[in-house]
Formats: structure tokens, C-alpha cells, sequence
């Protein structure tokens, strides 16, 4: 084959590598953050955050190339009592009024097969970025059953995380200092989403689909 027609071969093939990543919406009301806390040694104090918004660049063949952008709304936190929500999100622990949502940005991730794979990133919580490895699950990509039919990718994801290293050094004797995380998400394949955003104007096939008050 001569030079020149190969190099033309590149050249068109080019866009179609591109495009490969398609970008997927989250869905807020089918994406939720649970995380679980030690209670002064009696339990695990269980709570659940909902209503993220981002989005996601994934082609399943290429895990590699994935990119997440994921806004998280702190101050919809709920442990299932409203005196308990609001110390939570007092001052000295997550400060959710003057840091109401946190961001979690991929910088890189590690496919381990083809469902699996450690997804790293830049969270931002409370005004503090750390690096956190996220162990990411596909459960799922294929068209969903129910109205309006999109393509819809869904995954489980744990890691934990330490407060105190994002600055809530509150009540040591009383609250543990390790908090196992737990992401349960659903992304819609949309065509019309930015791609590194995480775009306000998520769709679901839920009507009262919630929107981020932050």
C-alpha cells in the first residue's frame, strides 16, 4: 500500500477511534452514595446521599479511556432523623452550607477485566481534594425496558474514606474516622450531554426526578 494512501486511512480512522466513547448522563434518581460510619463502638451509623448529577465517557471496550465528572449534593445528606442531618452537617463535620455538594473527578482508571476495573480521581469534599480509588463494578449496559428506552450503563463502586483527612476532626471519641462508601448508579446514553460536566438538566424515566439544590 503506498504511503500516502495509508496515511489516509489514519486520517479517517481518527474520528471513528474518537467517537468510540459515548457520553452517559447520570441518572439522579437512580444513583445514590451510602456510606456507613462507627458510632462510639455500638454500630454502624448508616446514611445515603441522592440526587448526583454528572457525566460519563465510556466505551465498554476501551475502560481505559473512561472519564467521570460526578456532583454530589452534601447537603441532601439523610440519616434518617432530621436532628441527626443537621449536627452532620454542622460546622465542625461537613460543613454542608458553606460546602453543599462535593465533586469527584477521574484522572485515571485501571481496567481489571471486563466488568471490573479501579477508577482514581480527585474528590473534593468540604473544600479538600484528595486522590481516591474507587472499585468500580459494570452490572450492566444494554437498552433499559422501560420508557423512553435509552441505553443505560449501570455500576456498583466501593472504597472507603478517612474524614479526618478532609478536615472533620470532630468528636474522635465518639464517631470513627474511616467511612465506608458504597455508589450504586445508573447513566443514560445522551448524545446531547457534555462530556467532563456535570450537566444540571439530568432526564430519567422517573418524572419527579430530583434536581441538585446546590
Amino acid at each position: 500500500m503506498r504511503p500516502h494512501v495509508s496515511l489516509l486511512l489514519l486520517l479517517l480512522a481518527a474520528p471513528l477511534a474518537q467517537a468510540a466513547n459515548e457520553t452517559y448522563r447520570l441518572d439522579p434518581v437512580h444513583t445514590r452514595v451510602m456510606f456507613a460510619i462507627e458510632h462510639a463502638g455500638f454500630s454502624q451509623a448508616l446514611g445515603t446521599v441522592s440526587g448526583s448529577q454528572g457525566t460519563l465517557a465510556f466505551d465498554l471496550e476501551d475502560w481505559a479511556a473512561a472519564h467521570l465528572v460526578v456532583e454530589v449534593p452534601i447537603a441532601r445528606l439523610d440519616l434518617g432523623d432530621a436532628e441527626w442531618n443537621k449536627a452532620t452537617l454542622a460546622r465542625g463535620l461537613l460543613d454542608g452550607t458553606r460546602f453543599p455538594s462535593a465533586r469527584f473527578v477521574s484522572t485515571h482508571v485501571e481496567p481489571i477485566d471486563a466488568r471490573h476495573a479501579k477508577v482514581t480521581g480527585q474528590l473534593t469534599l468540604r473544600g479538600v481534594s484528595r486522590e481516591v480509588v474507587l472499585d468500580v463494578t459494570l452490572n450492566a449496559l444494554k437498552r433499559h425496558p422501560l420508557p423512553p428506552f435509552r441505553r443505560t450503563a449501570g455500576f456498583s463502586a466501593t472504597t472507603t474514606l478517612s474524614r479526618s483527612a478532609f478536615g472533620m476532626t470532630s468528636w474522635p471519641s465518639v464517631i470513627g474516622d474511616a467511612v465506608q462508601i458504597r455508589i450504586e448508579a445508573e447513566a443514560t446514553l445522551d448524545r446531547s450531554a457534555t462530556p467532563g460536566t456535570p450537566d444540571a438538566d439530568a432526564h430519567s424515566d422517573t418524572p419527579t426526578a430530583t434536581k441538585d439544590p446546590a
